[in-house]
């Protein structure tokens, strides 16, 4: 379903990226794991054409490089950022309207689900976004981006900063996501959850990806985690 390769990506003169391959196929749920600043966030955010960026990027067969970010969308790519870009002055169910296609094409979810799913927000849903804690920000997001009905999500440290019963919230809404067929690349700072998760993961380091595998591999490979994971 997505195709990177050889993606290289640039803030101005300072080069980022260094000729990144990744795939996503539909249904699959892939994380993207490191150290902070070797890249993951702007993988993410060169693919949705935020950044200066160089070499194929392909979803559903087609080379979406080059797009402006509102056509990647409209294609199916959707993406929650790690800075919770909500709608401070609009209420909850505000927000998650402005999340609908526009299309009349019913989709695979629904604002009722979405308060179901994220009973947080059903309490809170006549609620001023901008009033909303970190964690509860963090589940607008994500509800607003899947009212979009996107093919493929890109979920951008999700869990960061969020209480652990919070981050469970979370982890289990991922699992539905998957049971509807929607596939998921996930940038994810706490490794257990990304082990859990996924079908398979990548590991960046310095611009690059140093590790395709399973999780199975990953948790066998000491040489890997210890060069590219451990703190």
């Amino acid at each position: 379903m997505l195709e990177i390769t050889d993606l290289h990506a640039y803030y101005g003169k300072s080069h980022i990226l260094h000729g990144v391959h990744l795939t996503v196929g539909a249904g699959e749920c892939v994380s993207l794991v490191g150290r902070n600043g070797v890249g993951r966030s702007t993988t993410i955010k060169a693919i949705m054409g935020m950044v200066d960026a160089r070499g194929s990027v392909r979803f559903k067969g087609e080379e979406i490089l080059g797009l402006k970010t509102f056509r990647i969308a409209q294609k199916g790519l959707g993406y929650v950022p790690e800075n919770r870009e909500v709608f401070p002055t609009l209420t909850v169910a505000q927000n998650l309207l402005l999340g609908m296609k526009g299309n009349g094409r019913s989709g695979r979810w629904t604002i009722s689900e979405m308060l179901r799913l994220f009973p947080l927000l059903a309490e809170r849903r006549d609620t001023h976004a901008g009033v909303l804690s970190g964690g509860e920000q963090q589940m607008l997001t994500l509800a607003r981006t899947l009212i979009g009905d996107p093919d493929l999500v890109m979920i951008d440290e999700p869990t960061e900063g969020l209480a652990p019963q919070i981050v469970e919230l979370v982890a289990s809404i991922f699992s539905e996501i998957k049971r509807r067929g929607v596939a998921i690349l996930l940038v994810e700072q706490k490794l257990a959850i990304a082990l859990d998760l996924s079908e398979r993961m990548y590991v960046m380091g310095h611009g690059q990806v140093v590790f395709e595998g399973t999780p199975e591999a990953l948790r066998r490979s000491n040489v890997i985690r210890k060069e590219w994971l451990e703190v």
